[in-house]
């Protein structure tokens, strides 16, 4: 039996296994501010202004049924956004930023923007037009 290994990694596990890193190390800076990736993708896209209702914020963060009402839950509870009913249509659930949402994203926004820095670190312009390119054309391939 042979002990080779591939000397290619395959490309897709490769790029799962660097995700799967960033992802947690993105998780635990979220966390010791006292988010979360959830979290911060819910207020983020609040704070764009673009998504008003439950089922529009769910598809603008790629989090849908019960997951993104429990996640609304918690941030009601947490006193960071609030939810109604819309007068016009008493099946849709506005959702807003409270002015304690609003503090909370500033506290994350700086997380991320150091987060992403960190990442930048040591790679030079033309290096990161060449990843964002190559990780294009991953997903344009796969």
């Amino acid at each position: 039996m042979s002990n080779d290994r591939p000397r290619n990694e395959p490309i897709g596990l490769r790029l799962q296994r660097v995700a799967k890193v960033l992802n947690r190390a993105f998780e635990d800076e979220l966390a010791a501010a006292g988010g979360s990736v959830p979290t911060w993708l819910i207020l983020l896209s609040l704070k764009s202004g673009r998504p008003e209702t439950q089922r529009e914020l769910a598809a603008a963060v790629g989090i849908q049924g019960a997951t993104m009402t429990h996640h609304l839950d918690s941030l009601e509870k947490a006193g960071l956004v609030t939810r109604s009913r819309d007068p016009e249509n008493r099946r849709v659930q506005r959702v807003e930023l409270t002015d304690a949402g609003d503090a909370a994203f500033d506290r994350l926004r700086k997380v991320a923007v150091k987060f992403d820095a960190k990442l930048r670190a040591g790679l030079s312009k033309d290096e990161l037009a060449q990843l964002a390119d190559v990780l294009d054309r991953l997903a344009a391939n796969a």
